[in-house]
């Protein structure tokens, strides 16, 4: 181990070995989305607490924990064994072990497998515990200025392979009034992006290799996403998330979605009119403006029949 990777594990231990770790738990680790230097303190400690390395790919995970001066156990729990191996996951938390699960980027178990060893573990009256870190997703709403007061948003992650569905998946995202994120891998951007080309004027906040060398962030339309992608060849390399803007209030007062004008409809049936409205809002992502202007007009041309 070098001086530095001792001194780093020493800071780790300083700063988070007071707390209690449990044996017999299964500690969902996020790790670097690119940078090394994102892990925090206490990820480091954990890791290297633990007695197994539960990892999406072993090869990668041995070399992230060789950075850290830090040499483990490894287990290969990933989507295409990750039924099997969560059992042998849970025997060894029986056994009293702890054991950590990692991703090749960011947290386990979004977007990443994981969902299902934790499903395993809970089964099993076992304990799983959260320890944070990097991740795509805030790291590109922290500069998009959207979300929290500025609106809700949806969470997609990667849309289907199948050109069909994923057409299906843009639709419903345009007919959705509310921000969007979406995950997509650089082969596939190309053909996302000339999907995504229906949505118009609506804007979206691009994040290419987010936290590494050659991180990029820019706001174009969705009609012009597929030429700024062509205008750089560098631009189809790496991986990308998305953030595609809300419907400006002006269209969405204009337009609401068919969808929404059902939902309200079948609301306004059985509700009072503004509790019709605010669920509607809540179920819908319309604007609640909107749907009010809408309920009314549907109540005054019941009315006018």
């Amino acid at each position: 181990m070098s001086a530095s990777s001792h001194s780093l594990l020493t800071a780790a231990q300083d700063a988070a070995g007071h707390q209690h770790y449990p044996q017999g738990a299964l500690y969902m680790v996020a790790t670097p989305i690119g940078n090394l230097a994102d892990i925090s303190l206490r990820a480091l400690h954990v890791l290297s607490l633990v007695d197994t390395v539960a990892c999406e790919d072993t090869r990668h995970t041995a070399g992230l924990l060789q950075g850290y001066g830090l040499h483990k156990p490894l287990l290969a729990v990933h989507e295409h064994n990750e039924a099997e191996a969560a059992q042998t996951v849970v025997q060894r938390l029986q056994a009293g072990q702890r054991v950590a699960y990692v991703s090749d980027a960011g947290t386990p178990g979004v977007s990443d497998p994981g969902a299902r060893l934790v499903m395993a573990v809970q089964a099993a009256g076992l304990r799983c515990t959260p320890i944070p870190g990097a991740s795509s997703l805030t790291a590109l709403l922290s500069v998009a200025g959207q979300g929290g007061p500025a609106g809700p948003l949806v969470f997609s992650g990667f849309l289907s392979p199948k050109s069909a569905e994923r057409q299906r998946e843009v639709q419903t995202i345009a007919d959705d009034a509310r921000a969007c994120l979406i995950l997509e891998a650089p082969h596939r951007i190309e053909a996302l992006a000339q999907v995504l080309q229906s949505l118009g004027d609506r804007r979206i906040t691009v994040g290419r290799e987010l936290t590494k060398q050659f991180e990029e962030v820019a706001e174009v339309t969705c009609s012009d996403l597929p030429a700024w992608l062509e205008a750089d060849s560098h631009r189809t390399r790496g991986e990308f998330v998305l953030l595609v803007h809300p419907k400006l209030a002006s269209a969405a007062k204009g337009a609401l979605s068919a969808s929404a004008l059902r939902t309200l409809g079948l609301l306004m049936a059985e509700l009072p009119l503004n509790r019709a409205v605010r669920l509607c809002a809540d179920i819908t992502g319309e604007p609640r403006n909107a749907l009010y202007d809408a309920a009314l007009a549907q109540r005054q041309g019941e009315a006018g029949s």
